[in-house]
């Protein structure tokens, strides 16, 4: 009796991670689809709908929420439930399949030298006056 114990408690303890490697369908991300948290998706075309059809449910639901206009990853990952490298994954399938566009972040400021700054501005007051 405690073998078959054992034996479906190893089975609970597997069967979350099938989920998962179904949905990317055995794939890894590729290297040139490196998404950040802050990459904005959203759909390539009005006509991507039909080619949706034949996606994975998954899929499916990342092109209904970003048919509508552009949303992060970690975004599309909330609204999905799935984990962010699952999502990023089957982005990168979307995005292969010509069926959403992603759009890097826009890289942080610099920090600026505050006494060239300074200096620009007193230069400007000495020209203009203020």
């Amino acid at each position: 009796m405690p073998d078959g114990f054992e034996q479906d408690e190893e089975l609970e303890l597997t069967s979350p991670l099938v989920p998962l490697f179904v949905i990317t369908n055995g794939r890894a991300l590729p290297p040139e689809h490196e998404y950040e948290h802050t990459t904005l998706v959203t759909a390539a075309v009005e006509n991507g709908r039909a080619a949706a059809r034949t996606l994975s449910p998954e899929a499916g639901r990342v092109m209904e929420l970003v048919a509508d206009g552009f949303l992060s990853v970690a975004e599309v990952a909330g609204h999905t439930h799935l984990p962010l490298g699952i999502v990023r994954i089957l982005l990168a399938q979307l995005e292969d399949d010509g069926l959403i566009l992603a759009r890097t972040p826009i890289p942080r400021a610099e920090r600026v030298d505050r006494e060239l700054v300074s200096a620009v501005l007193e230069g400007l007051k000495n020209r203009f006056g203020a």
